[in-house]
């Protein structure tokens, strides 16, 4: 394992944990996109059910279970627990119009045809795109806190680390995933404007906010 995969695992696993940490601290889930939070849910099971047919490493056993546990304690607080705090109201991207075109894509285009191979390309293509309703809930309110937009940096920091470990492999391993790699892509490009924002703005203490 590189450099650059650890550290996108480690901004990973800082993102999710500072998401939960926002959530219990404050005992609200408000502008927090409940349906981004899904997606990833579905991200991860989908992507680690090779966790019942095979075993790589305890590292990377644990990571999965951690993500999956974590994605699926961050929906139970959102619908459940802290329900009354969701705001559903401006949380209204139509996830529909990404699971469906993405489940296509995921039967057409990938390495191999069989169940477990669709799902982890299903739950690539996925995560490229499961923080949109996020994105797409900030642009209604037209602002975000500032917890919410360090949860959103190490999300997109997490993405655009895994894009120098795939540029890694392939120079140093000759190890090249086309799927995953133009996935990273397509993700990295939707956190730039937020990246800009990031730097710009709530680094500078500043407010995050955008144009409703």
């Amino acid at each position: 394992m590189n450099v650059f995969r650890l550290t996108g695992d480690l901004s990973h696993l800082a993102a999710i944990i500072i998401l939960l940490l926002k959530i219990w601290k404050t005992r609200s889930c408000a502008g927090i996109s409940g349906k981004s939070q899904v997606l990833f849910a579905l991200v991860f099971t989908t992507r680690y059910l090779d966790l019942l047919t095979s075993f790589i490493s305890l590292y990377n056993t644990s990571m999965k279970m951690i993500y999956i546990g974590c994605s699926y304690a961050t929906v139970y607080l959102i619908y459940m627990k802290f329900k009354a705090t969701y705001d559903g109201n401006h949380d209204t991207f139509r996830v529909e119009f990404l699971v469906v075109p993405v489940g296509g894509l995921a039967f057409l285009v990938n390495h191999d045809f069989s169940p477990l191979e669709i799902l982890w390309t299903f739950s690539i293509y996925l995560e490229s795109v499961a923080i949109l309703p996020q994105l797409f809930m900030i642009s209604k309110t037209g602002e975000a806190e500032t917890i919410t937009t360090h949860y959103l940096f190490f999300l997109g920091l997490y993405r655009a680390l895994y894009l120098i470990n795939w540029i890694w492999r392939f120079y140093f391993e000759g190890f090249f995933d086309m799927i995953a790699i133009v996935a990273g892509v397509v993700q990295t490009i939707l956190y730039c404007d937020f990246f800009y924002l990031y730097v710009t703005k709530v680094l500078k203490g500043k407010k995050l906010s955008l144009p409703a």
